[in-house]
């Protein structure tokens, strides 16, 4: 039977995609070796150092997704055998440690609480106890999209220097980008990796790489076998505003204009409004609803995404299938460790207050059709509360 309306999709990516963006993807297909297609190819990949905030910097795209700007990161600068440092407090921050290890890396992980975030003093200390420079890159997961943690990375980049170590740095910024502040050149990243979906507001199928120039001087020494994300053959075509194959014209023509989006708002009152919105989530869950974030202290809050636990007892797969079958209503789900204890909200990317606030209204419904006993309309009530008495940009 067909449900009327519009799915209220609030997963923390894909996003939804604002009408400007899809009309602007609905293209006739054209040659991408034209004379003209550089125009737009270099509008592209210029404009995007903006949202990196690098002018070092060089950004690369692939018909791809985060997973493998993840891969493509490690295999164009690292060597196999090469030691990596990562922290694990999630499950994407588990996937990236997975994959390093799959790829024929040493991987050195260290285990976090998940709920936490990237552990600051013990990448100091293992960096400081590395005389002789083994380890080769520093991974880090800006935002955990997993549990809703969001971590430093200027603190990160601190330990890195407080060690003095000369590792690569890499970081993940998929659920972050364009969303929670970036600094990839302040912050001596060395390897951005983000996608499409989310804070960019455009559908699943572009992979964003950006990679200072240590890392590009790393590529030369780099023994790792690769062929399609191959960052040389990328640097070969990219500079003349080509590719080495085939790229997405619809999803180039897309990003034209979701940057095009954010920088008409201003990219700092993106993540204004980004702050905005995620601190109304907030005050549903832990006010209106007497309920408690994955994030386990307030320096891991993520303005793009809250994983918010129910109580013992209850199953919050059921919430979340709930939610969909009744109310039309996409929630994320809780992965791997926290299956089951926590479903997430998402508010990222195209949204408002009211937009909002029908995932908190759906949410509601769906956990008191489930048993969990919260006061119907208090998280709503809530939410309104603070979005009514606060404004972007204040605290």
């Amino acid at each position: 039977m067909r449900t009327a309306g519009r799915n209220h999709l609030y997963v923390p990516g894909p996003t939804n995609t604002p009408d400007r963006i899809l009309r602007a993807m609905v293209v006739a297909q054209e040659d991408h070796r034209s004379p003209k297609f550089p125009e737009l190819a270099l509008s592209v990949l210029n404009d995007l150092k903006k949202v990196f905030k690098t002018t070092a910097g060089t950004i690369f795209t692939f018909p791809a997704s985060g997973t493998g700007m993840w891969e493509a990161a490690l295999t164009n600068t690292l060597s196999p055998g090469d030691k990596v440092l990562c922290s694990r407090f999630g499950q994407f921050s588990h996937l990236w440690a997975d994959m390093t290890q799959r790829l024929g890396f040493e991987v050195q992980v260290i285990d976090v609480e998940w709920g936490s975030g990237v552990p600051y003093d013990q990448y100091e200390e293992v960096l400081r106890a590395d005389k002789e420079h083994k380890i080769k890159a520093v991974l880090a997961c800006q935002n955990e999209t997993a549990t809703g943690v969001t971590s430093d990375i200027g603190r990160v980049r601190k330990a890195i220097d407080n060690a003095n170590h000369p590792a690569l740095l890499m970081v993940d910024t998929v659920s972050s980008l364009v969303s929670i502040d970036f600094r990839m050149d302040e912050w001596g990243v060395d390897c951005t990796v983000a996608g499409s979906q989310k804070g960019f507001m455009l559908p699943a199928g572009m992979g964003i790489l950006g990679m200072s120039p240590k890392a590009l001087k790393a590529m030369e020494t780099s023994k790792s076998r690769r062929c399609y994300f191959d960052i040389g053959d990328m640097q070969r075509s990219n500079v003349n505003g080509y590719f080495p194959y085939t790229p997405s014209i619809p999803m180039l023509y897309g990003m034209r204009e979701a940057l095009d989006t954010i920088f008409e708002e201003g990219l700092e009152n993106v993540f204004a409004r980004h702050e905005y919105l995620a601190r109304g989530v907030r005050a549903a869950v832990l006010e209106g609803w007497n309920l408690k974030l994955c994030a386990n202290d307030e320096q891991w809050y993520s303005n793009t995404v809250s994983a918010i636990v129910v109580p013992e007892g209850f199953d919050a797969a059921r919430v979340i299938s709930n939610a969909y079958a009744r109310y039309n209503l996409s929630l994320g789900a809780g992965l791997s460790k926290v299956a089951g204890k926590v479903f997430r909200i998402g508010h990222v990317g195209d949204l408002n207050a009211l937009s909002l606030m029908s995932a908190i209204a759906g949410a509601e419904m769906s956990m008191l059709d489930n048993g969990i006993k919260v006061t119907p309309g208090s998280g709503v009530a809530a939410a309104s509360t603070w979005w009514r008495t606060h404004a972007p940009n204040e605290g």
